[in-house]
């Protein structure tokens, strides 16, 4: 086995990338990452009919968008069946595995007869020590481990410790069916072997995988990789995620307005940890990330904390690059292609506006001042601050921003306190209004900010437009 370190993702092309395969996913990227090696995808298509090339392309792309680069082109499984059938044919030449002329009513009259005994429901082929030379001729028949009867196959996995099965309760897995087509037990231990995978990280639903693949790493003759079961991710009630927690797909995640590195931030404090640290960079994580650090209970997956999270992502990151992905939201969202002076206006607001929204969508919203058309469509809120009095106040106010000389926020702060001090008002029982009337919503930039972006013209339209209403 090679010294480098190479770690892999294996989903199976059946739906979404799930939000427990992304978090697989992560882990084996930053184990890689943090020791120099290499992290491997391969698509397990080898069950045909339930294999979709939409699957593919939807779990490929949850991975780009998640930023989980992986090394060299994706392996498709179904396209080493001949290496799969390869190893079965080295392991009956070792003895390590057998033809098996049982039918589907023999096997599952055994399993019958062993369960009204109360009995594990294994069973027992009759052709396990037949020589070959007695086989039957023309007839169908699957390939078979043969597994150890007596003693115990143990694990020592770097997340759950030493784990131990007895033998007896391991059956003769089938390797090859009757069709000839590899089962997923063979398939994954001869692909990780070929590919060099050296750490074997997913979920602990697959740890009574190990054990059987173990066996099958002995019976050809590999070295067995390292395992490392990690634990599953449960809703906020202790229950296993399910959909009636919430999102499931990464692909939701990226909809709800979440940024990729705030996910990947999230997704790898679920099962593992670094002190306190809650909110750190990629890397930081590549630097910390280790095996040690992966907890054995269950992780719960918590969407106050994910939102809070994101926010503060959104805070530190680039504001032109917040610009384009909140650009791209309002395109594919609303249908609506911001203007290069939207763009720009966007781009020079976005340092008042990120500090107040903690996903892209919310961004959207508090940029819609930027976009709006005449007459603005103002959110409930909004709507409260205009109450007829308010209106009479932004119409004496409004011939005073038509006269303002400095279009600067100074200035125009000082036109407005003036203003509140002249009709004895407190500052905020004029602003609140303002703002509702110039950007639709309660919450914004500050207004001056605002009224910059927008100009004289149009906020003293957009004023005319509201206490005119």
């Amino acid at each position: 086995m090679s010294t480098e370190v190479v770690t892999r993702f294996a989903p199976s092309p059946t739906g979404f990338l799930h939000i427990g395969g992304a978090r697989t996913a992560l882990f084996n990227w930053l184990f890689a990452r943090h020791h120099g090696g290499k992290f491997l995808l391969r698509i397990e298509d080898t069950d045909v009919a339930r294999s979709t090339p939409e699957a593919t392309a939807a779990i490929l792309d949850g991975m780009t968008w998640l930023g989980l680069d992986h090394d060299g082109e994706a392996v498709s499984q179904m396209s080493r069946v001949d290496a799969h059938r390869a190893a079965v044919d080295a392991m009956l030449a070792r003895g390590t595995a057998y033809r098996c002329y049982a039918t589907k009513e023999e096997i599952d009259a055994a399993r019958e007869a062993a369960k009204a005994a109360k009995l594990p429901p294994k069973f027992s082929s009759p052709w396990r020590d037949v020589d070959p030379a007695d086989a039957p001729a023309d007839t169908p028949f699957t390939v078979r481990l043969k597994a150890p009867r007596e003693g115990e196959t143990t694990v020592e996995d770097a997340v759950q410790g030493r784990v131990a099965w007895g033998n007896d309760q391991l059956d003769d897995l089938i390797m090859l069916r009757s069709d000839g087509t590899p089962t997923y037990m063979l398939a994954v231990v001869v692909d990780d072997y070929d590919m060099g995978v050296t750490h074997v990280i997913r979920g602990d639903d697959h740890l009574t995988n190990a054990a059987r693949q173990t066996l099958i790493y002995q019976a050809l003759g590999y070295e067995t990789p390292i395992f490392a079961h990690i634990p599953l991710i449960h809703g906020p009630d202790g229950a296993k995620l399910s959909k009636r927690h919430g999102a499931l797909g990464v692909g939701e995640y990226r909809e709800m307005g979440y940024l990729p590195e705030a996910m990947r931030n999230y997704l790898v404090r679920l099962g593992w940890s670094h002190g306190d640290d809650e909110f750190f960079t990629d890397e930081q994580a590549t630097q910390w990330f280790s095996l040690e650090g992966v907890n054995k209970s269950a992780a719960r997956f918590d969407f106050a904390k994910l939102e809070n999270l994101n926010g503060q992502h959104i805070r530190v990151a680039d504001d032109a690059r917040l610009t384009q992905i909140t650009a791209q939201r309002l395109q594919t969202r609303d249908g609506i292609t911001l203007t290069a002076a939207q763009h720009t206006a966007l781009t020079e607001a976005m340092p008042g506006l990120k500090e107040r929204a903690k996903t892209i969508n919310e961004l959207v919203d508090l940029g819609y001042y930027i976009y709006a058309q005449r007459p603005m469509n103002l959110d409930e809120k909004a709507l409260k601050q205009l109450t007829d009095e308010n209106r009479t106040m932004l119409r004496d106010l409004t011939s005073q921003m038509q006269n303002a000389t400095a279009w600067q926020p100074d200035a125009l702060e000082q036109i407005v306190k003036d203003f509140a001090a002249g009709k004895e008002l407190k500052l905020g029982k004029v602003a609140q209004p303002l703002r509702a009337a110039l950007t639709g919503r309660a919450v914004s930039p500050s207004i001056y900010d605002v009224m910059i972006t927008l100009g004289k013209e149009e906020t003293v339209l957009r004023l005319q437009d509201q206490s005119q209403a």
